[in-house]
């Protein structure tokens, strides 16, 4: 694209995002226009500054049921209603008039009793009254949130605990370099057929993660949500952890020990959309229903049958960048994985958009509002602690995601690598082993832009979910049932389990960022996920992960565990890993080959399913190479065809000496890679 002098000038001038990527000159003034809108809508929130965003996002603080020493305080927004009653245990779920709210200014309502009118453990709901109706609510601030196991109704829980939970880890700074994180859910996170607890999970896979080598844990469906099988994605109580799992103090104790393992915990947070349910959640909490969310035809997900957020409206902002926040004072939380990012971005939801060019980024579809608020919660989120971590969950490839704020972005730290699950599965299943190009491979795991860092992933919870299969079902499918014991030679399971390594180990490895795993497929976890629902009978059978398989030293899953442990291992050897110079040695879609470099560590990959060769050689740094880490060695369910106990010597050749180059020759069997690093030269 030519730019004349005077556009380049002017560009020269303008954002750093704009700097770094000269194809976004002709949309300056698009670009510029959001960043100022932003800066004119913190103002707008903060009273022109005389406040800070933090400052300004502490709702939680002020409305819900507080307690304070007189008693108990509980305030509510609700501008509709014309009458709000507290009912609940404490006078026999009637209308009582010694528990109505009085209204104060701006549809805030607000009642104080005394300290003997409510009880650590009582529930309770709102009784809204509005013009022409009335419903019973629960509080939209409310942080314990229960259901009735005979009835299955939610109520709002006075949570007061005699001793609540004291954090031992007060000063815990995540390891971002790189990090690796394990995605995960509480609730299938036990091999028994139920929903695991907050108990269970820090007690049994805790250990194993720190182990693992995993340096955070991203877990899922922590705002409460009616559903069990909307996988947590359907809110309905935002401030509320769900009651399903545990207490809020058992919460608490799993991210403070997790914090003692040296494991950041960060939250998959849900602001992308809301539950329709009008009792327990927000869909018509005062009786109309723009209340929280758009109006007419933008009031409902298309998609995904629940309601999108009105982020124009400053009392909407304030209640969701105050979620932001309570979730890192009240928890202890370390940041965020922002789900439904790109849902958000526009007013068509990403719903077939083909995303082709910059043009559609700039076209006019984008929903300006939304774009500011998840600018102004990456402000938020960092002035509470800087230290924090937030992920972009983004498809279209939106510029400036994961770019810094001050450069014209929006703010969040790492933005999810999405297009690499996607291309894996597609080769998988449309594509013959013969016809996997390293060049596409290399482009795929390296495609990014410059100025913002990913999340790379071979897969998350989202390719495990029924109807679809993770990457060992499809390698192996049915023979998983059959020949998984360690003994048992089968071609399908052979080349699966191969496979499963070289696709982990080229995605961890040429990331820029981090990695991220989903709980169990990293040991190969077979078929799918499928909560409780009508369709399967309720059953849990798939909504859990068996552990057994992967501690079962006479099955082959241990092969696959056993590798990611000493994978991670190599990656935390260097430090810097994912910032260190990612330099492509070597590709040849006819041999399948593919070898790169990162500081003293050389990747190869032999892709071929039947070629293996001898002596293939590479231009590298001269010296000696030691194998660290080898996809077919006996230990990791290989065949061993290599004696990983050579060291390697590079050969000289004349043409490369001002580049201090050699060759390195190889012997790499068919469908195998290999680490090995440079041995340091010992100084006399």
């Amino acid at each position: 694209m030519y730019i004349c002098k005077n556009q380049y000038e002017r560009v020269m001038e303008s954002l750093n995002l704009i700097k770094n990527d000269p194809w976004l000159a002709p949309f300056r003034e698009a670009i510029e226009g959001r960043y100022q809108y932003v800066i004119d809508k913190e103002k707008s929130l903060t009273n022109n500054g005389r406040q800070t965003l933090a400052e300004m996002a502490s709702g939680y603080l002020y409305f819900g049921l507080q307690k304070v020493p007189e008693g108990w305080v509980f305030r509510e927004w609700a501008p509709n209603a014309t009458a709000i009653y507290l009912i609940g245990d404490f006078n026999g779920w009637k209308r009582d008039e010694a528990y109505k709210l009085k209204p104060l200014d701006n549809g805030v309502w607000e009642i104080a009793l005394a300290e003997d009118k409510l009880h650590h453990g009582d529930l309770f709901k709102l009784l809204v009254e509005w013009d022409g109706g009335s419903g019973e609510r629960i509080p939209a601030w409310i942080r314990r949130v229960v259901q009735d196991t005979n009835t299955k109704i939610f109520s709002a829980q006075v949570w007061n605990p005699d001793k609540p939970y004291i954090f031992k880890h007060k000063r815990f700074k995540p390891k971002a370099s790189p990090l690796l994180i394990y995605e995960c859910h509480i609730g299938m996170a036990t091999e028994e057929e139920k929903v695991g607890t907050y108990d269970e999970f820090r007690r049994n896979v805790l250990p194993r993660v720190a182990k693992d080598g995993y340096n955070a844990i991203q877990i899922m469906a922590i705002q409460e949500h009616p559903y069990y099988g909307s996988f947590g994605y359907h809110v309905s109580s935002f401030f509320a952890a769900s009651s399903r799992f545990g207490t809020p103090e058992e919460l608490k104790q799993l991210i403070d020990e997790a914090h003692g393992m040296g494991l950041a915990v960060i939250m998959d947070i849900v602001h992308s959309h809301a539950v329709k349910n009008e009792v327990e959640g927000l869909g018509r909490f005062d009786g109309s229903y723009t209340q929280y969310f758009l109006p007419g035809d933008r009031r409902e997900h298309p998609a995904w049958d629940s309601l999108c957020f009105d982020y124009g409206k400053n009392e909407v902002l304030h209640f969701l960048l105050s979620n932001c926040k309570f979730w890192l004072d009240e928890y202890k939380f370390d940041g965020f994985r922002f789900d439904g990012v790109t849902s958000m971005l526009y007013y068509s939801h990403g719903l077939g958009e083909s995303f082709g060019s910059y043009d559609d980024y700039f076209n006019g579809h984008q929903d300006g509002d939304a774009i500011a608020y998840l600018t102004l919660a990456n402000k938020v989120i960092h002035e509470v602690n800087p230290n924090a971590i937030t992920i972009a969950e983004e498809v279209s490839g939106m510029p400036g995601l994961a770019a810094k704020f001050e450069d014209g972005g929006y703010g969040f730290d790492y933005r999810m690598a999405m297009n690499i699950p996607d291309y894996w599965i597609k080769i998988i299943k449309e594509k013959k082993d013969e016809d996997w190009h390293p060049s596409s491979i290399w482009w795929e795991t390296t495609n990014r832009r410059a100025d913002e860092k990913t999340i790379s992933y071979a897969e998350s919870h989202d390719q495990a979910l029924v109807g679809d299969k993770t990457i060992i079902f499809r390698l192996i499918d049915a023979d998983m049932y059959w020949h998984m014991q360690k003994e048992d030679h089968n071609f399908m399971v052979e080349r699966g389990v191969a496979l499963h390594k070289m696709i982990r180990l080229v995605t961890a490895t040429t990331m820029n960022g981090g990695y991220l795993n989903f709980m169990g497929n990293e040991f190969g976890h077979p078929e799918w996920i499928d909560f409780p629902r009508e369709g399967n009978g309720w059953s849990y059978k798939y909504a859990r992960r068996q552990w057994s398989l992967v501690d079962d030293l006479n099955l082959k899953y241990h092969f696959l565990g056993d590798f990611d442990r000493e994978m991670l291992a190599v990656i935390r050897s260097v430090r810097n890993f994912q910032a260190t110079p990612l330099l492509k040695v070597w590709d040849n879609d006819g041999d399948q080959i593919l070898a790169y470099m990162r500081k003293d560590l050389l990747f190869v990959f032999n892709f071929s399913p039947t070629h293996s060769f001898t002596d293939y050689g590479f231009l590298v740094p001269k010296g000696e190479y030691e194998v660290i880490l080898n996809t077919d060695a006996v230990r990791f369910g290989g065949f061993g065809l290599a004696d990983d106990s050579l060291h390697h010597f590079t050969l000289p050749d004349p043409l490369y000496k001002k580049e201090k180059k050699e060759w390195l020759k190889l012997y790499i069997p068919a469908r195998s890679a290999v680490v090995l690093r440079k041995v340091k030269v010992k100084r006399k």
